[in-house]
């Protein structure tokens, strides 16, 4: 319930409406227009703050050629994105990798691949098919020649990878896609048998290196939806994680498979079957060790699909019981490479830093042989990752350098390298800095801090964003944002913009926490975990525990303290201001507001088994707990709620379900629907009218008053 990768023109063809637009985007907009740093700000002010969030030069996907002389980056452009590349000791002498035939042809292109011997590079490009944005699969050879058009697709492909023999490039592939894949994309409009008609599949296409703008090669079934998937190492086969369609619902109940290019598929791990802690939990990542006989990957419990974190789990190739490398480390690892076939290495979240450990696999690999967690090559307070998966890192091929992109709220994103055996301090200061895009570009937000705090047994962390030109002699409101999932957590990392953006709160003149409550990566699965069957009782906790934390230790009103946040965020903004009257203004977005009819309601029910334990209909009193509709008469905090139209994830009912109930109890409300969007929402105008009308609303409800303008005390 967090994470959104949209293609815009496959958005556009989304052009028809639904039933819950109640209050249009282009209605009125509220009177308040003060700020509570100014007094002043209008909207006018807000657009110009959210301008300035994301200064500097942006980049996307980033990866080392295998025999790290080449190091290629996605940019943006007017004419769509591109891509560069340089040797990575001199990012600033490039050249462009494109299908593009002259230089006044501008086309999208990104989503490539190495070949392993560093002599190619694969890469999808609509330099064929502008018009209609439809990409094909590149492969240039980097000698000045033309890029040779592959494939010829109708549909959405994505994560191309080489064959470790380098003659074939596999890729997911959703032929005659209407709409990005999974759950956080905008719904088709209902109609028809619902569930049976127009169900889409992604499946494992290839590709031949040789091939002239063919058709590719459909490898896996048309009766298994894959999520994500690795080359054999002898290149025969592939290890998948796939379940039955519709994919946005099932990946919760899906299984590892393997199968020969030209066989069927073999499941053998179902952990709706298998014992111990994994049963019934999600599986991501599969990686085949480079002997070939046992496939690494991360099991726990996961609310989205693509936000990944658990333990690292092996089991033999051939099957069998799995066995957990990492039980009772209190990490999160995301991300998984092979550097031997004695040696792991993971990207992992710990607290507040993004990591990477290497471990060391001795003996019996899949049985009782021993793990040795070695020190962190790096350790940094922010996000990292190549633009490919959560956490993943570009690699050599002989795991002596790892690129990625990395920021956090003082530092824009640049690339990276870091490598294993050289001794690193912790941070951005630790690692080495291959390119300078945005040297002297500043925040345009307060200082940030990570703060900690105890709660019920827990050690919780999170991020404390100051007021941009912070002065202790003077009062400021709070706003409390909690993050999507739950199974996420909050990084550091630069920039924002529409929607619910923190640093522009901050830029705004608001202290902003954002806390990684119970139920959150970054401190282990026993953490993740530990909101099973209890949503919003203890996390809600861990949440105003962190409000009396910062409250103790800076200048911030008691009186102008508010709550928001998106999909699980917009839940806890639900539930808060039914359990307590602390927060005096909320925004939520894409909430839930009632678990028992939201389970009939979205179109990815299967999440919430592993969460409550059952099914609505055979425990309806544990949904029941949790929901927020429950306890509406016990609110009294004036609430926006917005959503969009075609959310699959939390569907726009159960906004309109909490707006009502709260209109009814005659609480300050309004609801806003936008039309034409999914959890994530894609529109720019409408993320900036999100921003917009939240600012407002807080504004109206947590008015600054003479009395609180200044502290009369000082500082901390």
């Amino acid at each position: 319930m967090s994470r959104i990768s949209l293609r815009k023109a496959l958005h556009s063809m989304l052009a028809f409406g639904a039933c819950f637009a109640l209050v249009a985007v282009t209605a009125p907009r509220m009177d308040a227009q003060a700020a509570p740093a100014s007094g002043t700000t209008d909207r006018s002010h807000i657009e110009e703050v959210l301008r300035g969030l994301n200064r500097g030069r942006g980049f996307g996907q980033v990866g080392i050629s295998p025999d790290d002389k080449k190091l290629a980056w996605i940019e943006g452009g007017r004419g769509g994105s591109g891509i560069r590349i340089a040797s990575p000791s001199d990012l600033a002498k490039t050249e462009r990798a494109t299908a593009a035939t002259n230089s006044d042809q501008h086309c999208r292109e990104g989503g490539f691949a190495w070949a392993p011997d560093s002599k190619s590079f694969a890469f999808f490009s609509d330099c064929a098919n502008s018009a209609d944005h439809q990409v094909d699969l590149y492969l240039s050879k980097l000698d000045g020649t033309p890029a040779k058009r592959l494939t010829s697709l109708k549909g959405l492909p994505q994560a191309p990878a080489f064959s470790p023999d380098g003659s074939e490039i596999a890729f997911l592939y959703v032929e005659g896609a209407t709409r990005p894949a999974g759950a956080l994309a905008a719904m088709k409009p209902p109609s028809g048998v619902i569930g049976e008609d127009g169900v889409e599949v992604q499946r494992v296409a290839v590709a031949r290196v040789d091939a002239e703008a063919a058709q590719p090669t459909l490898v896996t079934p048309p009766n298994l939806h894959i999520y994500e998937f690795n080359w054999a190492p002898d290149s025969k086969a592939m290890a998948y994680v796939a379940a039955e369609p519709p994919g946005e619902n099932n990946w919760w109940v899906a299984k590892l498979y393997t199968q020969t290019l030209d066989g069927k598929p073999k499941p053998i791990l179902e952990p709706e079957t298998v014992s111990g802690p994994l049963h019934g939990l999600q599986i991501a990542v599969p990686r085949w060790s480079p002997d070939g006989k046992a496939i690494a990957f991360i099991g726990g419990l996961m609310s989205d699909q693509g936000s990944t974190g658990g333990d690292v789990w092996i089991v033999s190739s051939d099957g069998g019981q799995p066995r957990d490398l990492t039980q009772g480390r209190p990490t999160s690892p995301a991300w998984i490479a092979w550097g031997s076939n004695d040696y792991l290495f993971v990207s992992e979240l710990a607290g507040g830093n993004s990591q990477l450990i290497r471990y060391k696999l001795s003996g019996d690999r899949t049985g009782s042989g021993q793990v040795t967690f070695g020190s962190p090559i790096f350790s940094i307070p922010g996000s990292v990752g190549d633009g490919r998966m959560e956490m993943s890192l570009s690699s050599t091929a002989d795991r002596s350098m790892f690129v990625f992109g990395a920021s956090n709220f003082e530092h824009p994103r640049e690339i990276y390298a870091a490598k294993p055996g050289i001794v690193m301090t912790s941070g951005l200061e630790g690692v080495m800095q291959l390119s300078h895009f945005n040297d002297g570009v500043q925040p345009a937000w307060g200082k940030a801090e990570s703060v900690s705090w105890k709660s019920g047994g827990f050690r919780v962390q999170g991020w404390l964003l100051l007021p941009k030109d912070y002065d202790p002699n003077k009062k400021y409101p709070l706003i409390v944002e909690v993050h999507g999932g739950p199974a996420a957590a909050v990084v550091a990392r630069w920039g924002g913009g529409g929607g619910l953006s923190s640093t522009a709160f901050s830029a705004l003149g608001y202290f902003v926490l954002e806390p990684n409550p119970r139920g959150s990566y970054g401190q282990g699965e026993a953490f993740t975990q530990a909101n099973r069957k209890d949503f919003g009782y203890g996390d809600l906790r861990d949440i105003l525990a962190g409000v009396d934390t910062v409250l103790a230790k800076y200048p911030i009103d008691p009186q102008r303290v508010g709550i928001t946040g998106w999909s699980y965020g917009g839940f806890m903004t639900m539930f808060a201001v039914t359990q307590t009257n602390r927060f005096k203004a909320a925004v939520s977005g894409a909430g839930l507001s009632n678990w028992q009819s939201y389970y009939g309601e979205n179109s990815i029910n299967q999440w919430m088994i592993p969460y409550f334990g059952a099914s609505v209909y055979d425990d309806p009193a544990v949904y029941a707990k949790s929901s927020a509709i429950n306890y509406i008469k016990q609110a009294h905090t004036p609430t926006l709620v917005v959503v969009g139209d075609r959310d699959g994830e939390c569907p726009a009912p159960q906004s309109y379900e909490f707006w009502h109930a709260l209109r009814d109890e005659h609480v300050p409300t309004q609801l806003v629907v936008y039309p034409n969007e999914g959890h994530g929402f894609v529109n720019p105008e409408h993320r900036r009218d999100v921003m917009d009308r939240a600012v407002e609303w807080f504004a109206k409800y947590m008015p600054a008053t003479p009395a609180s303008s200044d502290t009369g005390a000082g500082s901390h």
